[in-house]
Protein backbone atom coordinates (compact mmCIF):
# COMPACT_ATOMS: atom_id res chain seq x y z
CA UNK A 1 0.00 0.00 0.00
CA UNK A 2 1.45 3.32 -0.95
CA UNK A 3 2.06 5.87 1.76
CA UNK A 4 0.02 9.13 1.74
CA UNK A 5 1.76 11.79 3.94
CA UNK A 6 0.69 15.50 4.10
CA UNK A 7 2.89 18.19 5.20
CA UNK A 8 0.61 20.70 6.46
CA UNK A 9 2.41 24.69 6.40
CA UNK A 10 0.72 27.16 8.11
CA UNK A 11 1.51 30.46 5.89
CA UNK A 12 3.48 33.20 7.35
CA UNK A 13 2.12 32.23 10.55
CA UNK A 14 3.01 34.75 13.56
CA UNK A 15 2.27 37.53 11.20
CA UNK A 16 -1.26 35.89 9.93
CA UNK A 17 -2.45 35.33 13.94
CA UNK A 18 -1.32 39.32 14.69
CA UNK A 19 -3.33 40.22 11.19
CA UNK A 20 -6.27 37.82 12.74
CA UNK A 21 -6.46 39.38 16.61
CA UNK A 22 -6.29 42.97 14.65
CA UNK A 23 -7.98 43.08 11.64
CA UNK A 24 -6.70 46.81 10.87
CA UNK A 25 -3.43 45.25 9.80
CA UNK A 26 -4.72 43.29 6.95
CA UNK A 27 -3.71 44.00 3.58
CA UNK A 28 -0.80 46.11 5.31
CA UNK A 29 3.51 44.94 5.34
CA UNK A 30 3.09 43.64 8.79
CA UNK A 31 6.56 42.13 10.25
CA UNK A 32 6.36 40.50 13.91
CA UNK A 33 10.10 41.35 15.32
CA UNK A 34 11.81 40.49 18.39
CA UNK A 35 12.96 42.82 20.99
CA UNK A 36 15.34 45.76 19.89
CA UNK A 37 16.23 46.38 23.77
CA UNK A 38 17.19 42.88 24.54
CA UNK A 39 18.91 42.71 20.87
CA UNK A 40 16.76 40.35 19.53
CA UNK A 41 15.44 42.74 16.69
CA UNK A 42 15.06 41.20 13.79
CA UNK A 43 12.25 39.89 11.51
CA UNK A 44 10.49 36.97 13.13
CA UNK A 45 7.72 36.30 10.45
CA UNK A 46 6.03 38.90 8.21
CA UNK A 47 3.30 39.07 5.71
CA UNK A 48 2.82 38.67 2.40
CA UNK A 49 2.86 42.34 1.76
CA UNK A 50 6.03 42.55 3.38
CA UNK A 51 7.21 39.30 2.25
CA UNK A 52 6.25 41.08 -1.88
CA UNK A 53 9.06 44.16 -0.70
CA UNK A 54 12.04 41.97 -0.38
CA UNK A 55 11.33 41.43 3.46
CA UNK A 56 13.06 38.39 4.99
CA UNK A 57 12.54 36.24 8.08
CA UNK A 58 15.96 36.81 9.62
CA UNK A 59 16.08 40.24 8.50
CA UNK A 60 17.28 43.24 10.92
CA UNK A 61 14.75 45.56 11.51
CA UNK A 62 16.63 48.31 9.94
CA UNK A 63 17.72 46.33 6.94
CA UNK A 64 14.07 45.39 6.58
CA UNK A 65 12.71 48.97 7.02
CA UNK A 66 15.39 49.96 3.88
CA UNK A 67 13.31 47.39 1.99
CA UNK A 68 10.07 48.71 3.18
CA UNK A 69 9.77 51.62 4.38
CA UNK A 70 5.94 51.44 5.44
CA UNK A 71 6.63 48.30 7.27
CA UNK A 72 4.65 48.05 10.41
CA UNK A 73 6.31 46.33 12.96
CA UNK A 74 4.73 44.44 16.29
CA UNK A 75 5.64 42.30 18.93
CA UNK A 76 5.55 38.65 19.30
CA UNK A 77 2.88 36.67 21.29
CA UNK A 78 3.78 33.04 21.96
CA UNK A 79 0.97 32.03 24.09
CA UNK A 80 -1.25 33.26 20.76
CA UNK A 81 0.47 31.23 18.28
CA UNK A 82 0.57 28.01 20.69
CA UNK A 83 -3.44 28.24 21.08
CA UNK A 84 -3.89 28.28 17.14
CA UNK A 85 -1.26 25.98 16.48
CA UNK A 86 -3.46 23.50 19.20
CA UNK A 87 -6.36 24.08 17.37
CA UNK A 88 -4.81 23.48 13.86
CA UNK A 89 -4.05 20.26 15.46
CA UNK A 90 -7.55 19.67 16.33
CA UNK A 91 -8.61 19.88 12.75
CA UNK A 92 -5.84 17.44 11.89
CA UNK A 93 -6.83 14.55 14.45
CA UNK A 94 -10.46 14.64 12.98
CA UNK A 95 -8.40 12.66 9.59
CA UNK A 96 -6.08 10.99 11.11
CA UNK A 97 -4.03 10.16 14.81
CA UNK A 98 -0.55 9.82 13.32
CA UNK A 99 0.40 13.37 13.60
CA UNK A 100 4.28 14.46 13.77
CA UNK A 101 4.36 18.45 14.81
CA UNK A 102 7.48 20.10 12.81
CA UNK A 103 8.08 22.91 14.87
CA UNK A 104 4.76 25.15 15.92
CA UNK A 105 3.24 25.93 12.83
CA UNK A 106 4.12 22.66 10.66
CA UNK A 107 2.96 19.39 10.96
CA UNK A 108 3.35 16.14 9.36
CA UNK A 109 0.17 13.46 8.76
CA UNK A 110 -0.07 9.89 7.72
CA UNK A 111 -2.92 8.98 6.05
CA UNK A 112 -2.18 6.11 4.45
CA UNK A 113 -5.21 4.15 3.57
CA UNK A 114 -7.54 6.45 2.42
CA UNK A 115 -9.78 4.94 0.09
CA UNK A 116 -10.47 8.12 -2.21
CA UNK A 117 -8.52 10.80 -3.98
CA UNK A 118 -5.54 12.23 -1.10
CA UNK A 119 -5.24 15.20 -3.08
CA UNK A 120 -8.69 16.30 -2.92
CA UNK A 121 -8.39 15.34 0.86
CA UNK A 122 -5.33 17.71 1.03
CA UNK A 123 -7.92 20.37 0.02
CA UNK A 124 -10.32 19.46 2.27
CA UNK A 125 -8.12 19.88 5.33
CA UNK A 126 -7.23 22.86 4.28
CA UNK A 127 -10.66 24.62 3.46
CA UNK A 128 -11.33 23.46 7.17
CA UNK A 129 -8.54 25.37 8.79
CA UNK A 130 -9.05 28.33 6.56
CA UNK A 131 -13.24 27.73 7.85
CA UNK A 132 -12.47 27.17 11.62
CA UNK A 133 -9.40 29.26 11.96
CA UNK A 134 -9.49 32.02 9.34
CA UNK A 135 -5.71 30.95 8.94
CA UNK A 136 -4.00 29.62 5.38
CA UNK A 137 -2.34 26.58 5.39
CA UNK A 138 -0.25 25.14 2.74
CA UNK A 139 -0.04 21.54 2.28
CA UNK A 140 2.48 18.82 -0.34
CA UNK A 141 1.15 15.10 -0.58
CA UNK A 142 3.92 12.61 -1.39
CA UNK A 143 4.73 9.12 -0.42
CA UNK A 144 7.32 10.39 2.13
CA UNK A 145 7.68 12.92 4.73
CA UNK A 146 11.17 14.60 3.09
CA UNK A 147 8.90 15.29 -0.15
CA UNK A 148 5.65 15.95 1.49
CA UNK A 149 7.87 19.16 3.48
CA UNK A 150 8.95 19.63 -0.29
CA UNK A 151 5.92 20.21 -1.70
CA UNK A 152 3.90 22.17 0.73
CA UNK A 153 7.45 24.56 0.46
CA UNK A 154 7.11 24.45 -3.47
CA UNK A 155 3.38 26.69 -3.77
CA UNK A 156 2.51 29.58 -1.43
CA UNK A 157 0.17 30.73 -0.02
CA UNK A 158 -3.08 28.77 0.04
CA UNK A 159 -1.97 25.85 -2.10
CA UNK A 160 -1.52 22.34 -2.27
CA UNK A 161 0.91 20.06 -4.77
CA UNK A 162 0.86 16.58 -4.49
CA UNK A 163 4.85 14.59 -5.40
CA UNK A 164 3.40 10.94 -6.72
CA UNK A 165 5.97 8.61 -6.17
CA UNK A 166 5.65 7.83 -10.09
CA UNK A 167 6.58 11.45 -10.99
CA UNK A 168 9.13 12.49 -8.28
CA UNK A 169 11.95 12.50 -10.81
CA UNK A 170 10.63 14.63 -12.83
CA UNK A 171 9.04 17.69 -10.44
CA UNK A 172 12.06 17.03 -7.99
CA UNK A 173 15.64 16.27 -9.17
CA UNK A 174 15.86 19.74 -11.28
CA UNK A 175 14.98 21.61 -8.15
CA UNK A 176 18.14 22.96 -5.93
CA UNK A 177 19.40 20.58 -3.32
CA UNK A 178 19.05 23.80 -0.54
CA UNK A 179 15.49 23.02 -0.93
CA UNK A 180 15.65 19.55 0.66
CA UNK A 181 15.17 19.12 4.26
CA UNK A 182 18.97 18.41 6.07
CA UNK A 183 20.68 20.44 3.59
CA UNK A 184 21.38 23.27 5.64
CA UNK A 185 24.19 25.96 4.55
CA UNK A 186 27.24 24.02 5.85
CA UNK A 187 26.44 21.00 3.65
CA UNK A 188 25.12 22.75 0.99
CA UNK A 189 28.78 24.77 0.69
CA UNK A 190 30.38 21.41 0.45
CA UNK A 191 28.25 19.85 -2.03
CA UNK A 192 28.46 23.08 -4.31
CA UNK A 193 32.56 23.03 -4.07
CA UNK A 194 32.28 19.65 -5.61
CA UNK A 195 29.36 20.84 -8.30
CA UNK A 196 26.13 19.63 -6.42
CA UNK A 197 23.65 22.10 -7.43
CA UNK A 198 20.46 20.25 -7.95
CA UNK A 199 18.76 17.63 -5.74
CA UNK A 200 18.75 14.78 -8.66
CA UNK A 201 22.90 15.35 -8.29
CA UNK A 202 22.94 14.47 -5.58
CA UNK A 203 20.40 11.56 -5.70
CA UNK A 204 23.73 10.20 -8.00
CA UNK A 205 26.57 10.64 -5.79
CA UNK A 206 27.98 7.77 -5.13
CA UNK A 207 27.17 6.64 -1.26
CA UNK A 208 30.64 5.60 -0.32
CA UNK A 209 32.40 9.08 -1.31
CA UNK A 210 29.28 10.82 0.36
CA UNK A 211 29.65 9.47 3.84
CA UNK A 212 33.47 10.10 3.21
CA UNK A 213 32.72 13.50 2.98
CA UNK A 214 29.59 14.32 4.81
CA UNK A 215 29.62 10.80 7.49
CA UNK A 216 26.43 8.69 7.21
CA UNK A 217 24.15 11.97 7.43
CA UNK A 218 25.44 12.16 4.11
CA UNK A 219 24.23 8.79 2.90
CA UNK A 220 20.72 9.66 4.45
CA UNK A 221 20.69 12.36 2.49
CA UNK A 222 21.34 10.82 -0.92
CA UNK A 223 18.62 7.97 0.36
CA UNK A 224 16.22 10.86 0.59
CA UNK A 225 17.05 12.58 -3.28
CA UNK A 226 16.36 8.87 -4.27
CA UNK A 227 13.20 8.94 -2.51
CA UNK A 228 13.59 6.42 0.00
CA UNK A 229 12.72 8.14 2.96
CA UNK A 230 10.93 5.61 5.05
CA UNK A 231 10.55 7.54 8.56
CA UNK A 232 6.98 7.08 9.91
CA UNK A 233 4.66 9.83 11.25
CA UNK A 234 4.72 9.36 15.06
CA UNK A 235 1.38 8.91 17.26
CA UNK A 236 -0.11 12.36 18.27
CA UNK A 237 -0.14 11.48 22.04
CA UNK A 238 3.50 9.76 21.86
CA UNK A 239 6.00 11.37 23.92
CA UNK A 240 9.35 12.09 22.26
CA UNK A 241 12.39 11.10 24.40
CA UNK A 242 14.27 13.73 25.94
CA UNK A 243 17.73 13.53 24.68
CA UNK A 244 18.96 17.30 25.78
CA UNK A 245 17.45 19.85 27.63
CA UNK A 246 19.28 23.58 27.03
CA UNK A 247 18.95 27.42 28.09
CA UNK A 248 20.59 30.24 25.86
CA UNK A 249 20.02 33.73 26.16
CA UNK A 250 21.36 36.87 24.16
CA UNK A 251 22.64 39.68 27.04
CA UNK A 252 21.16 43.09 27.07
CA UNK A 253 25.04 44.55 27.09
CA UNK A 254 28.14 42.40 26.17
CA UNK A 255 30.18 41.03 28.59
CA UNK A 256 33.64 41.57 29.51
CA UNK A 257 34.83 39.69 32.53
CA UNK A 258 34.41 36.15 34.00
CA UNK A 259 32.41 37.09 36.84
CA UNK A 260 29.64 38.49 34.45
CA UNK A 261 30.22 35.57 32.38
CA UNK A 262 29.58 33.50 35.73
CA UNK A 263 25.96 34.96 36.96
CA UNK A 264 24.92 34.32 33.63
CA UNK A 265 25.99 30.78 33.70
CA UNK A 266 24.54 29.98 36.97
CA UNK A 267 21.20 31.36 35.61
CA UNK A 268 21.02 29.48 33.04
CA UNK A 269 22.15 26.35 35.04
CA UNK A 270 19.79 26.97 37.45
CA UNK A 271 17.19 26.54 34.70
CA UNK A 272 18.08 23.43 33.27
CA UNK A 273 18.64 21.87 36.76
CA UNK A 274 14.87 22.72 37.54
CA UNK A 275 13.97 21.29 34.42
CA UNK A 276 16.50 18.00 34.60
CA UNK A 277 14.72 17.53 38.05
CA UNK A 278 11.13 18.14 36.95
CA UNK A 279 11.66 15.43 34.13
CA UNK A 280 13.38 12.87 36.31
CA UNK A 281 16.97 13.43 34.84
CA UNK A 282 20.51 13.56 35.05
CA UNK A 283 23.19 15.46 32.95
CA UNK A 284 26.31 13.02 32.01
CA UNK A 285 28.04 15.26 29.88
CA UNK A 286 27.39 19.35 29.10
CA UNK A 287 27.74 21.55 26.33
CA UNK A 288 28.66 25.46 25.81
CA UNK A 289 28.08 27.56 23.75
CA UNK A 290 29.23 30.97 23.50
CA UNK A 291 28.66 34.05 21.10
CA UNK A 292 30.58 36.86 20.92
CA UNK A 293 29.82 40.40 20.17
CA UNK A 294 30.83 39.97 16.35
CA UNK A 295 28.21 37.05 16.25
CA UNK A 296 31.09 34.46 15.48
CA UNK A 297 29.89 30.85 17.29
CA UNK A 298 31.94 28.54 19.48
CA UNK A 299 30.57 25.23 21.47
CA UNK A 300 32.61 22.84 23.92
CA UNK A 301 31.34 20.21 25.44
CA UNK A 302 32.66 17.92 28.48
CA UNK A 303 31.61 15.01 30.49
CA UNK A 304 30.39 15.13 34.32
CA UNK A 305 32.46 14.18 36.89
CA UNK A 306 29.39 12.15 37.90
CA UNK A 307 25.84 12.24 36.40
CA UNK A 308 23.72 14.99 38.22
CA UNK A 309 20.50 16.95 38.21
CA UNK A 310 22.71 20.11 40.40
CA UNK A 311 22.59 23.50 39.32
CA UNK A 312 25.58 24.06 41.40
CA UNK A 313 27.61 21.50 39.60
CA UNK A 314 26.30 22.38 36.21
CA UNK A 315 27.02 25.93 36.87
CA UNK A 316 30.60 24.92 37.88
CA UNK A 317 31.54 23.40 35.32
CA UNK A 318 30.32 25.30 32.85
CA UNK A 319 32.53 27.67 33.73
CA UNK A 320 35.25 25.73 34.02
CA UNK A 321 34.91 25.16 30.74
CA UNK A 322 34.51 28.68 29.50
CA UNK A 323 37.70 29.79 31.39
CA UNK A 324 39.70 26.54 29.42
CA UNK A 325 38.49 27.60 26.16
CA UNK A 326 37.44 31.24 25.65
CA UNK A 327 40.10 33.06 24.92
CA UNK A 328 38.57 36.59 25.32
CA UNK A 329 39.23 37.50 21.47
CA UNK A 330 35.84 39.44 21.74
CA UNK A 331 33.62 40.34 24.37
CA UNK A 332 30.31 37.82 25.10
CA UNK A 333 26.77 38.55 23.78
CA UNK A 334 25.32 35.64 24.52
CA UNK A 335 25.65 32.00 26.21
CA UNK A 336 23.57 28.67 26.43
CA UNK A 337 24.06 26.43 28.58
CA UNK A 338 22.94 22.09 27.84
CA UNK A 339 22.73 19.17 29.65
CA UNK A 340 23.44 16.00 27.13
CA UNK A 341 24.00 12.23 28.02
CA UNK A 342 20.73 12.36 29.84
CA UNK A 343 20.08 9.39 32.16
CA UNK A 344 17.12 8.34 34.66
CA UNK A 345 17.49 10.04 37.92
CA UNK A 346 16.56 6.83 39.32
CA UNK A 347 19.58 4.76 38.18
CA UNK A 348 21.96 4.87 40.96
CA UNK A 349 25.90 6.13 40.22
CA UNK A 350 28.85 4.46 40.89
CA UNK A 351 31.05 6.13 43.40
CA UNK A 352 34.89 6.79 42.19
CA UNK A 353 37.55 4.86 44.43
CA UNK A 354 39.76 7.72 44.28
CA UNK A 355 36.82 10.63 44.26
CA UNK A 356 34.60 11.72 47.24
CA UNK A 357 30.97 12.16 46.14
CA UNK A 358 30.04 13.44 49.73
CA UNK A 359 30.07 16.99 48.60
CA UNK A 360 27.59 15.40 45.21
CA UNK A 361 24.83 14.19 47.98
CA UNK A 362 25.20 17.72 49.76
CA UNK A 363 24.54 19.49 46.21
CA UNK A 364 21.74 17.21 45.11
CA UNK A 365 19.97 17.38 48.68
CA UNK A 366 19.86 21.39 48.61
CA UNK A 367 18.98 21.04 44.55
CA UNK A 368 15.86 19.01 45.87
CA UNK A 369 15.56 21.48 48.66
CA UNK A 370 14.98 24.48 46.07
CA UNK A 371 13.15 22.27 43.71
CA UNK A 372 10.61 21.91 46.43
CA UNK A 373 10.53 25.74 47.49
CA UNK A 374 10.05 26.88 43.64
CA UNK A 375 7.10 24.46 43.21
CA UNK A 376 5.31 25.78 45.94
CA UNK A 377 6.04 29.31 45.68
CA UNK A 378 6.78 29.30 42.08
CA UNK A 379 10.33 29.39 39.73
CA UNK A 380 11.56 32.98 41.07
CA UNK A 381 11.30 32.23 44.95
CA UNK A 382 14.80 30.75 45.56
CA UNK A 383 17.89 31.54 43.60
CA UNK A 384 21.46 31.10 44.26
CA UNK A 385 22.87 34.74 45.48
CA UNK A 386 26.28 34.39 43.60
CA UNK A 387 23.19 35.14 40.89
CA UNK A 388 22.63 38.83 43.10
CA UNK A 389 23.56 41.99 41.34
CA UNK A 390 24.07 43.29 37.83
CA UNK A 391 23.35 40.72 35.39
CA UNK A 392 23.15 41.66 31.93
CA UNK A 393 20.30 40.10 30.52
CA UNK A 394 17.00 40.71 29.11
CA UNK A 395 14.42 41.49 32.11
CA UNK A 396 12.03 38.37 31.77
CA UNK A 397 14.71 35.77 31.92
CA UNK A 398 13.00 34.36 35.15
CA UNK A 399 9.46 33.64 32.57
CA UNK A 400 12.31 31.67 29.68
CA UNK A 401 11.73 28.31 31.40
CA UNK A 402 12.17 25.36 28.83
Amino acid sequence: MERIIMHCDMNNFFASVEILLNPALRGLPVAVCGSVEERRGIVLAKSEEAKKCGVKTGDAIWQAKQKCPDMLVVPPHYDRYLMCSKLAHKVYYRFTNKIEPFGIDECWLDLTGYKGNSTDLAYKIKEEIKKELNLTISVGVSFNKIFAKLGSDLKKPDAVTCIPESDFKEMVWGLPVSDLLGVGSSTYRKLKRIGVMTIGDLANLDSNFVRKMLGKNGVALVEAANGKDYSPVRLYDKQIPIKSIGRGITCVEDLFSIDEVNKVLIMLSQIVAAKLFENNLKAGGLQLAVKANDLTYRLFQCRMPVNTFSSYEIADKAKEIFKTEYDWFKPVRALTVRAINLTSADLPYQPDLFQSFSNHEKYVKLEKTMNLIRGKFGNGAVALAATCGNIKTPENHDKMWL
